[in-house]
């Protein structure tokens, strides 16, 4: 009993403005007894040790989520309007999806059908694609085809060449994507050509910035609403927040 008073007088003193003390202007004895207590109180409630690191990180977690919603705030423009990062779903559409994705990446892979599915389903997001290729110089080579595709041939192509590279097995050797090109009735000489342009190396280094003022540096990255979603969420998960999006209006 002694013990769980004076840690509760220790919660009193540190928390009541009142109550409060300076610990410096106790003796080395009364120090050291204070301290015992502490220490005997914690040992015989380890409990109250993980409600403190249960609250450390709902409030971390609380600050990075308002963190994360005044850099989508602040980078607004090039999130939701940059001119060249294909969007699809229905245009017009009540909610906002951005995906920050690198071809190569496995949880990219994982996530695609989910993605196509929420979308699909629900009929009122408007969804967007940022080619960020960070794994290596495949995942690059694989965003200038796509890219140098959408300059090309356009949209229709370019999400038909998206959905066959985020499924593509083996390398994006030059063979390999020529008879992606031609199985898809396009122009493959037009596409490789345009690959290594000024106008597809601005897109990558463009939307590479953008990801460095959002502080991503994983893919796939999700923007949601005001929200980011670092790394792979599950369908539920997905329509979970879609839908408390749009209860908060």
């Amino acid at each position: 009993m002694k013990t769980a008073l004076s840690a509760l007088a220790l919660c009193a003193a540190m928390t009541t403005p009142a109550l409060a003390f300076d610990i410096t202007d106790m003796s080395t004895e009364e120090r050291a007894a204070f301290r015992a207590e502490v220490r005997a109180y914690l040992l015989d409630n380890p409990e109250v040790i993980m409600e403190a690191v249960a609250v450390l990180e709902a409030r971390q977690q609380e600050q990075a989520q308002q963190n994360d919603a005044m850099l989508v705030q602040v980078n607004a423009q090039a999130l939701f309007d940059d001119g060249f990062s294909w969007v699809g779903g229905n245009l017009d559409g009540d909610i906002t999806l951005v995906e920050f994705t690198d071809y190569r990446c496995g949880y990219c892979r994982k996530a695609h059908d989910e993605v196509s599915e929420l979308v699909a389903s629900d009929g009122n997001i408007r969804f967007i694609v940022k080619e960020f290729p960070i794994l290596g110089d495949a995942s690059v080579v694989s965003s200038q085809f796509a890219i140098a595709t959408r300059m090309v041939a356009g949209d229709v192509a370019y999400k038909s060449v998206h959905d066959a590279l985020i499924t593509l097995q083996g390398e994006p050797s030059e063979p390999a994507l020529r008879r992606l090109a031609t199985s898809l009735g396009l122009d493959a000489d037009a596409i490789l050509d345009k690959m290594g342009s000024p106008e597809v190396d601005r897109v990558i280094t463009e939307t590479r910035q953008l990801a460095g003022r959002l502080q991503i540096n994983g893919t796939p990255t999700f923007v949601l609403g005001d929200q980011m979603l670092r790394g792979y969420v599950p369908l539920d998960a997905m329509r979970g927040i879609v839908a408390d999006l749009r209860d908060k209006g």
